[in-house]
């Protein structure tokens, strides 16, 4: 317990939560600061205490230890508060359940103990294997009810960090409960200057100096309830963290992961056979890295490897062609080794898939993929080798606009950023060519393309997984109905050319739907993917129900991606469209455009819409009310199109 809570500290925390043998009442002043559940009608549950106590040393071992106070307000919090589990990883943690109880807000106990404990192995997934050394510590509480009080304690010591000096913690002042209590503690040598990032923090912490070691804490009382918002941008004034790591920079990571993978790029004759084999018949040099490309994305098995230092350190390519299986770094070695060997220049790139680096903690926890990077002459081009249906030249969209490390043989790092999407790039299209008659009625057929995210979603659905007829004919049903009321589908096809950097293109038939709602002179015509039936008003009055904290996060407006809509309609002869005016909207929330044309029969309605980026202060909120009602306003007018027959 070297590096465990001090045990003064442990002590004191055991002999207040403990009872004697045979007391039935604990003391404590925490106990004290329960709520009133009526006043807090729409909380499950409330912190009464959340603390943390962090001790670190030079080397990077250390503990942490937390313990929260939650008081059950409602049933719908039992299941939360009755069942925990812990999760550590035995070969470099130990861990340390320091107690679980169920108390009254008078100090009763109800239950000293976990009626059920267990240890047990994480299970392994097999339909997208993963491999990893984590334990489950699993408890089950007795006698949890409303208006108890749960009171627990654990303790994580890191015995052996796989980075010498390299820690993380991270920690938020206001979870999004009510917080009676929050404290932060951390305990380091003098000589130990750890990276702390606090943002949005109103309060200073406190700094004691004894002994040789130097503790911090950050305390506050009463923090409240961050209630969410709309649009809210992650980057913002109102959410309160403390991260912690420790006095690494980012060249240091670099340089760690260049020594464990040094040895890992051998060319040996396994390898120099299958690069062989792989691009026998290209006729370029760009035919022969695709090849490459392809093999290692599609034909290498990927199989999550997190066991022990293999957790960061890549096997080596040899090995990745003898198992024909590989992790994120393992199958980036294995390209790096084969297109290193063709010519080109290539490094590995540690970042982190889908999540936000916090750059002022230089931490190997912050990563959790590997890709690579292949310098060409005036240009950089990122692959990353687990998305077998991304193609060559591209990678997937949580790789994107990412703080990345590209790690050089001799351990050299740069901090760069992985290329973003063109906000003004059609991402989706979809094109409605139809032929109404007299009655109404209208037999269209529609091409949608997709790219992307979306179009990725669609080639895992139906390509990778192939429907039965019975599920075909339902997507079909579904799908012509949402074009035309009534409207029975038919010659649903699917293309899929991701692969090559193409869309993925569904094409069908709707007959004989409900086009046009029929009026004496008259017809309403319907606007299948232009119009929007969703009514603004409960979102704008939500949006000025009370004072805005948050930031505007512009993408989340605009939805993220660009799109267009085509409806080319072929009118009964003699009918004529009473179109609305084009709609041109254009600011900080995206771009809206919307034209209207008629020549001869064919009337053509076309829909644009363009994304926007950007973090913008809730001062502007009024802008962001008048542009989603506009947006509603042109919309609305899409699906209101008058077509008047002609007279005699």
């Amino acid at each position: 317990m070297l590096f465990a809570v001090p045990p003064a500290v442990l002590t004191a925390l055991m002999a207040a939560t403990h009872p004697a043998p045979g007391a039935t009442f604990i003391s404590d002043t925490i106990y004290s600061l329960a709520v009133d559940s009526a006043k807090y009608p729409r909380e499950s549950f409330v912190y009464l205490l959340d603390d943390g106590v962090l001790r670190f040393e030079p080397d990077g071992r250390g503990s942490r230890t937390y313990r929260q106070v939650v008081q059950v307000l409602k049933e719908d919090a039992v299941e939360r508060w009755a069942e925990f589990s812990f999760t550590f990883e035995p070969r470099h943690q130990k861990l340390t359940v320091n107690w679980v109880k169920v108390v009254t807000p008078s100090g009763e106990v109800i239950s000293d103990r976990p009626g059920i404990s267990q240890d047990a192995d994480v299970p392994a997934p097999m339909g997208d294997p993963a491999y990893v050394e984590q334990k489950v510590r699993r408890l089950s509480l007795a006698n949890v009810r409303p208006g108890t009080i749960v009171d627990y304690s654990y303790t994580l010591e890191e015995l052996q960090p796989f980075r010498p000096g390299d820690f993380f913690a991270p920690w938020r002042v206001n979870p999004g409960l009510l917080v009676r209590r929050s404290r932060l503690v951390l305990d380091t040598p003098e000589s130990l200057v750890p990276r702390v990032v606090e943002r949005n923090i109103p309060f200073r912490p406190v700094i004691e100096r004894a002994k040789g070691r130097r503790v911090v804490t950050w305390a506050a009382q009463d923090v409240q309830k961050i209630e969410p918002e709309v649009y809210a941008a992650d980057s913002n004034d109102v959410d309160m963290s403390i991260n912690i790591s420790g006095p690494s920079a980012w060249s240091e990571i670099g340089a760690w992961y260049a020594g464990l993978a040094r040895d890992r790029y051998t060319y040996t004759s396994a390898v120099a056979k299958k690069l062989a084999s792989v691009v026998a018949g290209a006729r370029t040099f760009d035919d022969s890295l695709k090849a490459v490309h392809r093999y290692v994305a599609k034909d290498v098995r990927y199989v999550a490897i997190s066991l022990g230092l293999g957790g960061y350190q890549p096997r080596s390519a040899d090995e990745v062609v003898a198992t024909g299986y590989g992790d994120c770094k393992d199958k980036a070695t294995l390209f790096i080794t084969m297109a290193t060997r063709l010519g080109l220049t290539v490094y590995p790139v540690l970042l982190s898939a889908g999540g936000r680096v916090e750059r002022g903690i230089p931490t190997i926890s912050q990563f959790n993929h590997a890709i690579a990077v292949v310098e060409r002459p005036g240009s950089r081009l990122f692959v990353d080798l687990t998305a077998s249906d991304v193609p060559y030249g591209s990678i997937p969209g949580p790789d994107k606009d990412q703080f990345v490390l590209i790690v050089h043989p001799d351990g050299r790092t740069e901090e760069t950023f992985t290329p973003a999407d063109d906000p003004a790039e059609v991402r989706n299209r979809v094109t409605v060519d139809a032929r109404l008659d007299t009655a109404g009625f209208a037999t269209a057929r529609v091409v949608m393309d997709m790219y992307g995210p979306a179009a990725s979603s669609y080639h895992e659905a139906f390509i990778r997984t192939p429907v039965d007829s019975a599920t075909r004919a339902q997507i079909l049903r579904r799908m012509a109905s949402g074009v035309y009321r009534e409207a029975e589908g038919d010659s649903l096809t699917f293309s899929d050319r991701t692969a090559q950097g193409g869309p993925f293109r569904i094409s069908f038939i709707a007959r004989n739907g409900r086009a046009a709602q029929l009026a004496g002179p008259a017809a309403i015509l319907a606007a299948p993917f232009l119009s929007e039936s969703m009514d603004v008003k409960p979102l704008v009055e939500e949006l000025k129900s009370r004072p805005r904290r948050f930031h505007i996060d512009a993408e989340q407006v605009s939805s993220g991606l660009s799109s267009e809509a085509v409806l080319r309609l072929t009118l009964p002869s003699g009918w004529r469209a009473q179109t609305p005016k084009d709609v041109s909207l254009n600011g900080p929330f995206g771009q809206l455009a919307m034209t209207y044309a008629q020549e001869g029969d064919r009337l053509t309605v076309t829909q644009r819409r363009v994304a926007a980026r950007g973090v913008l202060p809730p001062s502007r909120l009024d802008e962001l009310v008048r542009w989603l009602e506009q947006v509603a306003a042109a919309t609305r007018d899409a699906g209101s199109v008058v077509v008047l027959k002609p007279q005699g």
